[in-house]
């Protein structure tokens, strides 16, 4: 794996250079400034990943580590490797020649992994990234038409674009062409770099796209009348809106919406079937989905619409009550990547691409800033510790798509007939998503609503946020969620008194998600939620509880200290009847993360034929090692493993006759399965006869 990345960066810059020179005076120079950035229409302000600093060797400080040395220096050299960056150097000279790139949307892999290498600048400075990135954005410049547009399938040969493109700009938008979909990670990652660095050289390219397709795309005459055929334009365009304070962006996203379902496709594959203000349910493919519903939030904070709210809590509300995942993840069908019927939940089969996992974290940080409720942030951190981080190894060079939550180790996850994650794909959304978000993690830790400042996740860290318009510095020190104290010190502070609402998690109060899909079978820990100040203890009451988050008003100074124990009981889970692949078993979960039976752990055990009792002996063993053996040369990684004893492997013998034996079964999170190659899995495990299978 690429492990030095400065040499990396070094290396892969000389081979940019020439292509740089070429372009040089074609993108000049972009002066640096700063924007008068609007408001973002919600309630509550998210605290943005400039003001957060990870913690190294924590937690979160080790998954940006890997991004760091690891995943970007690899996604950046696989753009080299796979023709990302000629696609664009092809665009100077324009030939009959040129053959169609891979995909249609190949260009967004060069926009996420600068998107990746923006947030990561945040918390390792780095001057040869930084000017890697800067070459890197040199032959993007260069591949811009004169009017904006940016779309290599298209423009390094205009004479045969590539067949998904159609014969002109627009023609195939709803369909294959992802011409809005480049537009939208562009825009993204262009707002991204901007905040890291402060310059506009990348802003500006996306701008001139943006206004390009403003002049272009809409409802009046001479413009192409369609909507993303694969949204997240739209939730990109508010971004911009936000950060420019210009009115037509916000104008374009709204519109993109507003005519889905009205233009010539109609379908539910790309959540086409009908306006979306008519739409109350989650259908179609999963990534597609989550992006327009969390495009959709945006637009209705900053409109004031009240039919999109209405619509948006009601899809959300779906998917939190019948079509998700125990992991977070959400997808159930392999066919079209796609939501299923309410409760279809399947395991083996299970999709749950690992970008819409992603997709759920934007649509739940939106639900939270809109509403203020605890209970999405419980699903976004569900999601976060599960379904997310289990789409990249622990090593940060290999990805899955599909997230299963059960495994026999030969069902094929895809159409690549993978049954262990790769190191990369010619279709490569997930890793190079991957490589965008998880650097972006630090923004979603804190928020702010006037005077309150709200303490969303757990994680070691520094920020500085502004609380009422004044600077307020706090430290959180924590082992979470291996361990449930967490410290929250008050470093520097001019707000003077402000609310301070720590969210108390809906798993320690006995709700492992809202609703009822999903409900806990076993008692919780002796120990309670205890809490202090400076050493003092605070009594938690009804009336300093308020959706799900302590409230602490008081005048803070230097060097207070709010100090939590979260009691990190192990709790078996059961599903809603109504969910039929998950009768007669239970789930395992300890604080956030779930777990799995893997058969590494449990050599001469099948996971598949092993029932669990109704009063389970549970035994929490730290610092357990696993062998990272699909990663030639990756290091050991340690996780907090739980054992289970009195279990009972039923099989059958000679005779055809059910017999028993007792076992003792070791659980691991459910994230760090399938270091040790392709094998039976279980997340779900019997606890009657009726939930065995084979």
């Amino acid at each position: 794996m690429l492990r030095n990345h400065q040499n990396t960066y070094t290396f892969m810059r000389k081979h940019l250079l020439t292509f740089a020179l070429m372009v040089a005076v074609a993108t000049g120079s972009m002066a640096k400034g700063s924007l008068q950035q609007g408001a973002n229409g919600y309630p509550i302000t998210q605290v943005p990943f400039t003001s957060v600093k990870i913690t190294s060797n924590s937690f979160w400080g080790q998954r940006l580590q890997a991004a760091r040395e690891v995943t970007i220096p690899l996604a950046f050299s696989k753009c080299e490797s796979e023709g990302r960056y000629k696609n664009f150097v092809q665009c100077l000279n324009p030939s009959p020649d040129y053959p169609p790139s891979g995909f249609s949307f190949d260009d967004t892999d060069v926009y996420k992994t600068i998107e990746g290498a923006s947030y990561i600048l945040q918390t390792y400075p780095d001057k040869k990234l930084k000017a890697y990135i800067d070459s890197v954005l040199n032959i993007v410049g260069a591949a811009q038409d004169p009017d904006g547009y940016l779309y290599t399938p298209r423009t390094m040969n205009p004479w045969h674009p590539h067949s998904w493109a159609g014969e002109k700009r627009w023609e195939k938008e709803e369909v294959l062409s992802h011409e809005l979909y480049n537009l939208g990670h562009m825009v993204d990652a262009a707002c991204a770099h901007y905040q890291a660095t402060g310059s506009r050289k990348f802003l500006d390219i996306a701008c001139r796209y943006a206004d390009c397709v403003v002049r272009e795309v809409g409802p009046n005459n001479g413009q192409a009348c369609v909507v993303p055929g694969h949204q997240i334009a739209e939730m990109a365009l508010a971004r911009l809106y936000v950060l420019t304070g210009e009115k037509k962006y916000l104008d374009e996203a709204k519109f993109l919406l507003d005519y889905r379902g009205k233009t010539t496709i109609r379908n539910i594959y790309s959540q086409s079937h009908k306006p979306v203000v008519e739409q109350d349910e989650a259908w179609g493919h999963a990534v597609r989905a989550g992006y327009m519903y969390a495009g959709m939030a945006d637009v209705a904070a900053l409109t004031g619409d009240s039919a999109y709210i209405r619509a948006i809590d009601a899809i959300t509300e779906n998917i939190i009550n019948r079509k998700y995942y125990i992991t977070g993840g959400v997808g159930a069908r392999h066919d079209g990547e796609a939501f299923g019927a309410d409760y279809e939940l399947p395991n083996l089969t299970a999709y749950n691409e690992t970008c819409a996992a992603i997709s759920m974290v934007y649509l739940f940080q939106r639900m939270f800033l809109l509403h203020g409720d605890a209970k999405y942030i419980d699903c976004l951190e569900r999601t976060l510790y599960n379904g997310v981080i289990s789409g990249m190894s622990m090593d940060g060079g290999r990805f899955f798509y599909p997230n299963p939550l059960a495994s026999d180790g030969k069902y094929k996850f895809n159409a690549d007939g993978n049954t262990t994650r790769q190191p990369w794909f010619g279709c490569a959304c997930c890793p190079s998503n991957l490589c965008r978000f998880i650097p972006s993690l630090p923004g979603y830790v804190y928020a702010v609503r006037d005077n309150r400042l709200y303490v969303n996740l757990f994680a070691g860290n520094t920020a500085t946020v502004q609380v009422g318009g004044k600077d307020v510095t706090l430290e959180q020190q924590t082992n979470y969620p291996w361990e449930g104290d967490i410290n929250v010190k008050v470093l520097k502070n001019k707000a003077k008194a402000f609310d301070m609402a720590i969210r108390i998690p809906g798993w320690m109060c006995g709700k492992p998600v809202p609703g009822d899909l999903y409900r806990y079978t076993n008692a919780p820990a002796a120990d309670q939620l205890a809490v202090s100040i400076n050493g003092e203890k605070f009594a938690v009451s009804e009336s300093n509880m308020q959706n799900g988050y302590l409230i602490i008003n008081r005048t803070w100074k230097k060097g207070d200290v709010v100090s939590l124990h979260f009691p990190m009981a192990v709790r078996t889970v059961e599903a809603s009847a109504k969910v039929a692949d998950d009768r007669g078993r239970v789930a395992v979960e300890r604080g956030p993360i779930v777990y799995c039976a893997e058969w590494a752990d449990n050599q001469g055990v099948n996971p598949h034929h092993v029932l669990i009792g109704n009063k389970p002996a549970f035994t929490v063993t730290p610092q357990v090692q696993i062998a990272n053996t699909e990663t030639q040369g990756a290091a050991p990684f340690t996780v907090t493993a739980i054992d289970v004893a009195g279990a009972q492997e039923v099989s059958l013998n000679g005779d055809g006759r059910l017999q028993s034996r007792d076992v003792s079964l070791r659980l691991i999170p459910y994230y760090a399965w399938n270091h040790r190659g392709a094998g039976i899995m279980d997340v779900w495990l019997a606890h009657t006869l009726s939930g065995l299978d084979d």
